[in-house]
């Protein structure tokens, strides 16, 4: 049984600063712009976060949820790990691409491929999520958003300088098997254009047509997402924290899809084998 649709929709406020790559200029990693019409006619550019970069959070959260119940770790070939965790690869296959009984059993007993899609098996596998972007609550996004912001593009972001010494000479650096030669000392010096904390965004998460068994899968998802979201770049040095409220249009089905799939353990390891 298929369900038509659910969106989530709503906002996330930063809470740390958030970066996102578009380009870069010397060194200084700028955040990714786009061209938007105002309502005089004239054109802004205003900082978006795409939606690619939160989807592929939650892709990464899905296979950690599909792992921990089909423990399939040493059971995977390389191009199904990929095709999970990452999208896989459009490559040439020795035999037919799938088809038929055999997409159809992968697509039956592993969600996070109907949800987010795959390249594997010598096709692109499509998947049935939509994520939107994250659009600031600026006064250049007012006639889009339906919101009232006093911040304007140019006054929600910021520049953050981050240095990098060479320390392979100090007294603390490991003993190595052969003479370390001492490099001069250098400190590198980096920055990157982040959005602020407290920088609100708006967007939505949609599934088209899942099945009971995607929509409730993904449902989880997204709940350990919204628990503790992390968006864009260098979450590594503590950016790209923030606090979600994203509300479903019609509640997700209420089917246990971790038990469903330990009960299809073996059907759901043989589909494996097929990416």
């Amino acid at each position: 049984m298929t369900i038509p649709a659910i969106t989530w929709a709503g906002t996330l406020t930063a809470t740390s600063s958030i970066a996102h790559d578009g380009e870069t200029r010397g060194m200084i990693s700028l955040l990714r712009r786009e061209q938007i019409i105002q309502p005089d006619s004239s054109i802004a550019l205003v900082p978006i976060i795409s939606g690619n970069s939160v989807r592929g959070r939650l892709r990464r959260i899905a296979e950690e949820l599909l792992r921990d119940i089909l423990q399939y770790e040493g059971h995977l070939t390389p191009s199904a790990a990929h095709a999970l965790r990452a999208g896989g690869s459009l490559t040439k296959v020795a035999g037919e691409p799938l088809s038929g009984s055999r997409l159809a059993a992968i697509r039956a007993h592993l969600p996070l491929i109907g949800v987010f899609g795959t390249a594997a098996g010598g096709r692109i596998i499509d998947g049935c999520l939509n994520v939107g972007k994250l659009v600031p609550l600026v006064t250049e996004t007012d006639h889009l958003t339906g919101h009232h912001s006093a911040l304007s593009a140019f006054s929600i972001v910021q520049a953050e300088r981050y240095t990098r010494l060479d320390d392979s000479n100090t007294h603390n650096f490991p003993i190595t098997s052969e003479p370390n030669p001492a490099p001069a000392e250098t400190q590198m010096l980096f920055q990157v254009e982040t959005f602020m904390p407290g920088t609100t965004f708006t967007t939505q998460i949609t599934l088209l047509r899942p099945t009971e068994l995607e929509a409730a899968f993904f449902a989880a998802v997204l709940a350990q997402f919204l628990a503790r979201p992390r968006i864009g770049g260098h979450l590594a040095i503590g950016l790209g924290h923030a606090l979600a409220h994203l509300v479903p249009d019609t509640d997700p089905p209420a089917m246990d899809w971790a038990k469903w799939l330990r009960s299809h353990r073996k059907q759901a390891i043989d589909a494996l084998a097929q990416l």
